[in-house]
């Protein structure tokens, strides 16, 4: 170590400078970096869950689209709410990367000619607005608020509410998505309908989505200028030196930056996850930056000369770094076995931050110390042997039994709390209650119909099948079964309607006729009748074979969506058809599964992977669960306290089980390499508690400050799996204080008699 400190001294002025310009040019290269909020970015181009969905994208076109909701206290059917509707259907339909357009006004129709009883009419159900008579609305007002097609579809039941749907072109998003291109179109469609009638329009649907997605996490990125000043202070509070804020955030914001650059120069697009990397290498890089300062900062004020402090502080935490950076780069490295991609770019992204914050942290950072050659005022230091660290030595052995069953009997009532955790990913569930893309799928959900879309696909089998009466009938009777046993189901549409109705208009029975060849001959008219760009070849394949259902339903638990979608399934497989469940709310919901994997195989593969790197450190195979009890409890108690607290398990509860390992192995290794070096110099039980804290215990104390201070910043977060990623880490942090310094010695104390 000597030769290297002999080194740095050498180099120390190009290091000190080289280091930044290096990071600087790599830096230059952020101006091309770009985010992505497209609902592909979550699933890998090889995922069945894509490969499913571009399929049926390929047969029934696109089911993502811009959905316009908007109330009339006083009813839907006044010439300015339905001038308002016409007017934006009409400048959707002329609207770029936009393939149909869809509302009361345009509404395809289909009735008898008054003058004629044997024509069948199919024509827009809402006509010459600028004429229509008071009359004329209220009839067309009782008509839709009684017609079973449009009813929570189109129209409220109270006639107060309504929708106009734009379904995008099949490929819009494939290359590059448009979502942000799309809104601006759509916002400037509704300004002056805004102007005009004084309505709130809210917006749902796959563009709106995708920009609440970009849009919270731009906001997000305050975090990491607030964290980071933040750090500052503290750091400034703690070590009351303007070198202990400064040179500590140096490293991490040459880590980040670097890191950052990285991520463009390979191609990789921002997402709600990696806007957030910064602040994980802040998590990273701090705890560092503190240890090796803290003990280069003790020994400068015990008299030591500066290069002999730099000496001593690499002496005593490189090993330690150098091991807290190989664990923690495999904590986030094994998220790189997810599913959903964005967390797999994390990982990856982190647990090069981890490496990268490692080399900063040996080669910059004692280099600039070493130009820190200003005297500080000598404090009087006791001698090791006679030094009690306000008693905490004698307080751990003395109490180390009491220590052990107090904490056990707490983490036991918190980790019952395991038994009642739920895992949850609902998509619009992401986004706190004061979001705009929320609070508009919640109005949508409480006037007018489900914002949830299923699009059922059911395999009659054969060519021609959907015009047979017997697998009409069956679709008639599972939409009966579906809504009779899920209350969330609020409407279903397909051309099982369309030949119903036609049916009741020829024959007078609202029922699915006898014979095949009538279903055709109505299916044919009705194709015929309608105007260009509203054919029914959205709701079925070439064949004739499948039929698409479209189910709207409530914002529910992604549980409740694989319930209903495992029951959809099953009832299908009990007929002599097949049918599956597609669309972007089906994509999201079976992501449930990834999320779940990702936390139980992050975590086992984190654990198994420090327990061997534990084994291989200190070759204590007797007391090794000791080492590892630290790593795994903050964990067990911060997932059982979100049972006993009703909060659900998300993204961003997945991704801190891997971080929260990861930082706590940090502060579990700094404390037993200290606690074995002390150890084979000779050092009671007490005197070498008290030395790993004199070492090691300030330091782990002000990372945990630090880091839960900026972790629970996320709280403050409109994006729900940060809000939770935030809290949830922060906790486990103040956990893992309190096991590292007060049960892991406890237990040492007890268990290690060599």
């Amino acid at each position: 170590m000597k030769n290297y400190i002999t080194f740095l001294q050498k180099f120390k002025w190009f290091i000190v400078i080289g280091i930044p310009l290096i990071v600087l040019a790599l830096a230059y290269n952020l101006k091309h970096m770009e985010m992505d909020g497209s609902y592909r970015i979550w699933f890998g181009e090889k995922s069945k869950i894509l490969t499913d969905y571009d399929d049926f994208r390929r047969t029934f076109g696109n089911d993502d689209g811009v959905v316009i909701v908007f109330k009339d206290e006083k009813g839907i059917f006044n010439k300015k709410a339905l001038e308002s509707i016409d007017n934006i259907t009409q400048a959707l339909w002329k609207t770029k990367y936009i393939a149909r357009v869809d509302s009361l006004t345009n509404y395809q129709y289909v009735h008898t000619n008054p003058e004629e009883p044997d024509d069948i009419v199919v024509e827009d159900f809402i006509q010459n607005i600028d004429t229509a008579t008071a009359e004329y609305l209220a009839d067309r007002k009782a008509i839709a608020t009684m017609d079973p097609l449009v009813v929570n579809s189109f129209i409220s039941k109270d006639g107060t509410t309504t929708m106009i749907s734009a379904r995008l072109t099949p490929k819009v998003n494939d290359e590059s998505d448009k979502s942000m291109e799309i809104m601006d179109f759509v916002d400037a469609i509704l300004a002056p309908e805004i102007e005009r009638t004084g309505y709130k329009y809210w917006i749902n649907g796959g563009p709106a989505l995708n920009k609440a997605f970009v849009s919270v996490a731009m906001d997000d990125g305050i975090f990491i200028p607030i964290v980071l000043v933040a750090s500052m202070i503290l750091l400034l509070l703690l070590f009351r030196r303007v070198s202990g804020a400064l040179v500590p955030i140096g490293v991490v914001t040459f880590t980040f930056l670097t890191v950052l650059a990285i991520q463009v120069l390979l191609g990789y697009k921002l997402n709600n996850f990696t806007i957030n990397l910064p602040v994980f290498i802040i998590a990273i890089g701090i705890a560092d930056a503190v240890h090796v300062y803290s003990v280069w900062l003790l020994h400068k004020r015990e008299g030591d000369e500066n290069s002999q402090a730099v000496l001593q502080s690499m002496e005593k935490n490189f090993l330690p770094i150098f091991l807290t950076s190989v664990t923690t780069a495999i904590g986030f490295a094994t998220l790189t076995i997810s599913e959903v991609i964005p967390v797999l770019t994390l990982g990856i992204a982190t647990a090069s931050g981890a490496v990268l914050a490692f080399i900063i942290s040996v080669v910059w950072m004692p280099a600039v110390l070493l130009l820190l050659k200003k005297p500080m005022k000598v404090q009087a230091v006791e001698t090791t042997k006679s030094h009690k660290t306000l008693g905490y030595g004698a307080f751990i052995v003395n109490h180390n039994k009491k220590i052990v069953l107090i904490t056990t009997v707490v983490f036991a009532i918190l980790a019952i709390g395991l038994f009642n955790v739920k895992v949850d990913s609902n998509t619009i569930r992401y986004f706190d209650k004061s979001v705009e893309i929320r609070k508009s799928t919640e109005f949508m959900m409480e006037n007018l119909t489900g914002p949830m879309a299923y699009e059922i696909v059911v395999d009659s089998g054969r060519k021609d099948g959907i015009k047979d009466p017997k697998f009409m009938k069956t679709v008639e009777e599972f939409y009966s079964d579906f809504q009779a046993n899920f209350s969330d189901v609020r409407h279903l549409a397909s051309l099982l309607d369309t030949v119903k109705r036609f049916n009741k208009i020829v024959d007078g029975k609202d029922e699915v006729p006898d014979t095949q060849n009538l279903i055709a001959q109505y299916l044919l008219l009705y194709s015929l009748s309608l105007p260009q760009g509203m054919e029914i070849n959205d709701k079925m394949d070439i064949d004739e074979q499948k039929l698409r259902i479209t189910g709207q339903l409530n914002i529910v638990d992604t549980s409740k969506d694989l319930e209903m979608m495992a029951y959809i399934e099953k009832w299908w497989s009990k007929t002599e058809y097949t049918a599956s469940v597609q669309g972007q709310t089906s994509m999201f919901a079976h992501m449930q599964k990834d999320v779940t994997d990702t936390l139980i195989y992050s975590l086992t593969l984190a654990i198994l992977f420090v327990t061997l790197v534990m084994f291989l450190i200190f070759r204590r195979i007797k007391i090794l669960w000791v080492f590892i009890l630290p790593n795994i409890l903050p964990v067990i108690l911060v997932v059982g306290l979100m049972g006993w607290i009703g909060m659900n398990i998300d993204i961003g509860v997945a991704i801190a089980g891997a971080i929260i390992i990861g930082v706590a192995v940090d502060d579990t290794i700094h404390f037993l390499v200290k606690y074995f070096d002390a150890r084979k110099r000779g050092l009671n039980m007490e005197e070498t508690f008290d030395e790993v804290l004199r070492y090691a215990g300030k330091a782990i104390l002000f990372t945990t400050i630090i880091l839960s201070m900026a972790f629970s910043l996320f709280a403050f977060s409109t994006f729900t799996p940060n809000q939770n990623f935030g809290i949830v880490t922060a906790f486990a942090l103040v956990v893992a204080l309190v096991v590292d310094l007060l049960l892991l010695p406890a237990l040492l104390s007890m268990a290690d008699k060599d």
